[in-house]
């Protein structure tokens, strides 16, 4: 008997109907007319065990303790899905081959992997699992997928770097949340202050961002415009560019802070001669947007719908899982292979029947056209979020999911449009041996516009007709006076953004290299579970679209080392763990420096300046869990496991 073992009921039904029939439905698996089984794991069956489970004396938080670092690494089975982890066991022992079909990325890989490997089989058997890779859940697509499975043997590199992350954030998860929160209950503050690899750092953004904006002071600064006439009587303006000599008069970012200077360029270049010393004319073009990976999407709801991650998510797993309108939706690639090219004509019209995108849209797509995203060395173990090829019977979408699944369809659908096309105009003019510049664009051909709303074909700024040399007369220096302004506040659209490009917010230039080749803070499954996680531990809170910390979560970034509230250390993890997948590090080699950094920020936490905690709200646990709408009592125990997530 093959056995099938899926990472969700969803996708074990998937599966399911693409094998023989009739299939007899049991209790926690389907088997299919040739004997064969399919069954599944309902996310993760199996957790990392609780200190106290290797020693009793963990109940009790103490700072003697710490760090906790297990000899022996033990996994439990999660109380609400043990009866399902029975189920596959038996069917593990009973099949002469298994299929893993956990989701294709590293989590589902390792999810899998450690439900068989609970089931103790024989080396002979564990090599022989083979490796199912599904990204669409239509019937065509697992079938073509069911063609061409590989040796699950390939992807333990994969397997091992999750375990590897697991295990780590367990370790710095757990021990330094037990050792804050200890600092906080010497100063009288009794709630929970939960440390994390990947939370606490963006938790350090947004405070970062508060204090930026709560210390900034408006300064003025001047531009200089020139109001120049052509020889044939037109009019435009150019800006003044400060030479080298200027600079002790700017601030970090070019903008000239003395006024009397910005006056006295004014009024020497005022009724002067000008000449166009550099002209550039250039037709250039612009590639429609790649097909979305999920950050990508959740920041473009956001902005457009006002939607949080976590809810884009979600309705992502339901397009996914239970409409089938779209492909695997936790992925971090923005690429499809060559082959899905094939699919273009049936996935257009299905666009069209299920309202994706205006039949006029659709139509006016080339279904021949290939653009950059088809493209297989870009692809790994999943691909871009595009639509599929099934059509709706009816139209049953929520309103909040067909806006989403609209998104998805548009910018699918501008692969099959022609570039934008548009003539820019570049000129410097030199005025009493001063530089000025101005810069035109007119559209030439709107092609995937279009779609992005941009109905209609226009200049976004004029000038006039020029030739390199021409001579100008400027009738007026004038000075404008304007202010700096203050950053703003994280929105869920600026969050993830900064999230996903991490590496601008590092100074270090080495760890700023390996967070552009990673893919930033966290992995495109977990952000928004971490944003909303910072919501729940009251660390964050909204106001309107602000997303500002919380006196609680301010307190905390204040004390914590800077190891701890920077992203410095998740993108040294991110390029160990990668080396992990690669085979390049191995997983000793990973933990060992690790356990030394740990046992550092434990003893800084046992020092910490912890007076801050002693000034913060004290909240009864009875209220503090009603408002999270939780009938739990205040117990360290209902914070064990979140404790050690990322």
């Amino acid at each position: 008997m093959k056995l099938y073992i899926a990472e969700k009921p969803s996708l074990g039904r998937a599966i399911a109907d693409a094998l023989p029939k009739p299939h007899k439905k049991h209790d926690g698996y389907i088997e299919v007319a040739n004997g064969d089984c399919v069954s599944w794991c309902i996310g993760h069956l199996l957790e990392q065990a609780e200190p106290d489970d290797y020693d009793e004396r963990f109940k009790k938080w103490q700072f003697e303790h710490l760090p906790i670092v297990p000899e022996q690494w033990q996994l439990k089975a999660k109380t609400k899905t043990r009866k399902q982890l029975t189920i596959l066991k038996k069917l593990i022992k009973q099949a002469s081959l298994l299929v893993h079909a956990g989701d294709p990325d590293r989590e589902g890989q390792l999810l899998v992997d450690e439900v068989i490997e609970q089931a103790k089989i024989s080396k002979t058997k564990k090599q022989s699992i083979q490796r199912l890779l599904i990204s669409d859940l239509n019937l065509a697509a697992v079938k073509k997928a069911l063609s061409s499975m590989r040796s699950n043997r390939e992807f333990i590199p994969l397997s091992v770097s999750a375990l590897a992350r697991s295990r780590a954030d367990w370790l710095f998860g757990m021990n330094l949340t037990r050792a804050y929160t200890l600092a906080g209950q010497k100063a009288g503050f009794g709630n929970v202050l939960s440390v994390g690899r990947v939370q606490t750092p963006i938790l350090g953004l947004v405070v970062n961002r508060d204090n930026e904006i709560a210390n900034f002071v408006s300064k003025p600064f001047y531009e200089v415009l020139a109001h120049l006439v052509t020889p044939k009587q037109q009019l435009f303006t150019a800006k003044w560019v400060p030479s080298k000599a200027c600079e002790p008069y700017q601030d970090e970012e070019g903008r000239v802070l003395n006024k009397a200077l910005a006056e006295n360029v004014a009024s020497r270049i005022t009724n002067q001669k000008g000449e166009v010393t550099a002209l550039e004319q250039k037709q250039k073009k612009q590639s429609a947007p790649l097909p979305y990976n999920l950050s990508s999407l959740q920041i473009d709801a956001a902005k457009a719908f006002g939607m949080a991650a976590q809810q884009v998510l979600d309705i992502c797993q339901t397009l996914y899982e239970r409409h089938k309108l779209i492909t695997y939706p936790r992925s971090d690639n923005r690429y499809l292979p060559k082959e899905h090219h094939l699919d273009a004509p049936s996935i257009l019209k299905a666009i069209a029947a299920n309202g994706g995108q205006k039949t006029e849209f659709v139509n006016g797509a080339d279904a021949k056209k290939c653009s950059k995203c088809f493209n297989d060395s870009k692809v790994a173990a999943h691909h871009a979020i595009v639509p599929t090829a099934k059509q709706l019977k009816t139209a049953n979408l929520a309103t909040n999911e067909a806006k989403v699944y609209q998104l998805i369809c548009r910018h699918y659908l501008v692969q099959f449009y022609p570039d934008y096309i548009y003539n820019e105009t570049k000129t410097e003019i030199t005025i009493a041996g001063g530089l000025f510049k101005a810069n035109a664009k007119q559209d030439v051909n709107l092609g995937f516009k279009v779609l992005m709303g941009k109905g209609e074909l226009k200049d976004e700024a004029t000038l006039p007709h020029l030739a390199k040399g021409m001579a100008l007369n400027c009738t007026k220096g004038e000075v404008v006076e304007k202010h700096t302004t203050p950053p703003l506040y994280f929105t869920d659209a600026t969050l993830l953004a900064a999230m996903t490009g991490i590496s601008r917010y590092v100074k270090d230039p080495q760890i700023k290299k390996v967070l552009k080749e990673t893919d930033g803070l966290g992995t495109e499954a977990t952000r928004a579970g971490i944003i909303e996680l910072l919501f729940r531990r009251r660390f964050l809170k909204r106001e309107g679209k602000a997303i500002k910390a919380t006196e609680t979560g301010l307190a905390l970034i204040s004390v914590l080392p800077q190891g701890l509230a920077s992203p410095d250390l998740t993108a040294k993890w991110e390029s160990s763990l990668g080396d992990i997948a690669q085979q390049a590090m191995s997983y000793q080699q990973f933990l060992q420096p690790l356990l030394a950094e740990l046992e550092s920020f434990v003893q800084q936490a046992a020092n910490c300046d912890n007076h801050v905690f002693s000034k913060l709200p004290k909240t009864s646990p009875k209220k503090r869990f009603a408002k999270q709408g939780k009938k739990a009592p205040y117990k360290k125990s209902n914070y064990k496991k979140s404790s050690a997530t990322t």
